[in-house]
């Protein structure tokens, strides 16, 4: 297990005052940012949560992380011949003690821009002088008994390829959507967000998704663990309290959770980030002791629209289904995978925009839950209480290339993708 995190990392990188750097220097006016989003590749990963590709995507809360050996190196494709003349370096706690920095034109024949050069943890900028298209990060050794561990590998220069324009497929449906159709795994009065290594501290919940998920569980175990989502790929867990009629367990017919591109503006959805690997949210209000009690949860019927919604339970007419919705906030601020209240990472937006202590938009997850009920409310309750106590959790173990991907390819350019992320 790592010995830090690489939230402690990024609050050490922002509280500094002034970059680190081996020769301090600014990109020029003509110089532009050539790596982002271009393809990058590594020696090793230290595992499938941090990919080469975290070091271009310029997510400051997404990390590439290597092996425990030396050495190692991180190179990225510009896309094109480019004449670079700065490269910044975003170090996790675990850096590089000593490093090349190299260019090439055909990733066989390599020129060195700076060698042996001293690292420093932190944001580091090295100035260099060089034309090629591929750039290469080549760390000698370890400053850690850790792997080399960076949050972001940006080259500035002029020229490289230029960026791939995104693609609209012919007929596509313009909604920005992903889903995951999860259906229920078991029940188990657990939860490994609110109660972590805790089995029995809660409230009775039932489990979609992972099958594995526990009091104790870690991202880790839901990365190698089966999943009963469609896609199965989608290693996520996400967990809601048990509906109950007259005391009896009732499960949904399924769970079908929505990743959606909605509630900013469309030049916003357009910057919208992957969800990051190992992002914890809870959505709604347990505690909720009414239904304007700072609840975000609506219950309707299916096909009974005249029905409306509302906070708490509706009474839906014969041949219809008791749904659940909640909307999950997704506005991130950009450091933190959890809060103590396991809230405050994350917000609502405000008037199409994320606020600016929460300034990255990641996909908004909609839950909706159908259960096969209808007639009375009576005898229906939650493990937690009243309809209005809805609330539900995600634990997030996309494959992190797979979450971008659908990111890209679904989100940002307002494209409708059923679940194999595709139009």
């Amino acid at each position: 297990m790592r010995r830090k995190s690489v939230t402690v990392a990024l609050t050490a990188a922002i509280a500094m005052t002034a970059y680190l750097a081996i020769t301090q220097v600014g990109a020029s006016a003509a110089d532009g940012l050539l790596s982002q989003g271009r393809t990058a590749t590594a020696s090793s990963t230290e595992s499938a949560a941090f990919p080469a590709s975290n070091a271009v995507d310029g997510n400051a809360g997404t990390r590439w992380s290597s092996e425990f050996k030396d050495p190692q190196w991180l190179e990225v494709d510009l896309g094109g011949t480019a004449t670079v003349s700065s490269i910044a370096i975003d170090w996790e706690a675990a850096y590089s003690k000593t490093f090349n920095l190299k260019i090439s034109a055909d990733r066989s024949n390599w020129t060195t821009l700076k060698g042996n050069v001293a690292g420093t943890g932190g944001r580091q900028t090295v100035a260099v002088s060089g034309s090629g298209r591929y750039v290469r990060l080549e760390s000698l050794a370890r400053a850690t008994q850790w792997g080399v561990s960076l949050t972001e590998f940006q080259v500035y220069g002029t020229g490289g390829g230029s960026a791939p324009a995104p693609t609209i497929p012919p007929g596509a449906v313009r909604v920005a959507e992903f889903l995951a159709d999860c259906p229920f795994s078991h029940r188990l009065p657990d939860d490994p967000i609110v109660f972590p290594n805790m089995p029995g501290a809660s409230h009775m919940h039932s489990f979609f998704g992972s099958e594995v998920t526990n009091g104790n569980t870690t991202v880790n175990d839901l990365v190698n663990a089966n999943s009963n989502c469609n896609p199965s790929i989608d290693k996520s867990s996400y967990w809601i309290p048990t509906f109950y009629n007259n005391d009896v367990p009732v499960e949904p017919t399924t769970g079908i959770f929505y990743y959606l591109g909605e509630g900013v503006s469309d030049d916003l959805i357009a910057q919208t980030q992957p969800l990051p690997f190992g992002l914890r949210i809870v959505a709604g209000n347990a505690r909720a002791t009414g239904p304007d009690d700072n609840t975000i949860s609506r219950w309707s019927c299916l096909h009974a629209g005249e029905v409306g919604s509302s906070h708490d339970f509706v009474t839906c007419p014969a041949g219809s289904m008791l749904e659940s919705y909640l909307d999950f906030p997704h506005c991130w601020d950009g450091k933190n995978l959890d809060s103590p209240d396991h809230k405050s990472h994350m917000a609502y937006p405000v008037n199409n925009a994320c606020p600016p202590t929460h300034p990255v938009v990641v996909p908004k997850l909609r839950q909706v839950m159908r259960y096969p009920v209808n007639g009375s409310t009576a005898g229906f309750r939650l493990a937690s209480g009243r309809g209005f106590t809805m609330h539900g959790d995600f634990f997030n173990a996309w494959p992190v290339d797979e979450m971008a991907r659908r990111v890209n390819d679904c989100i940002r350019i307002i494209v409708k993708c059923g679940t194999n992320g595709r139009p």
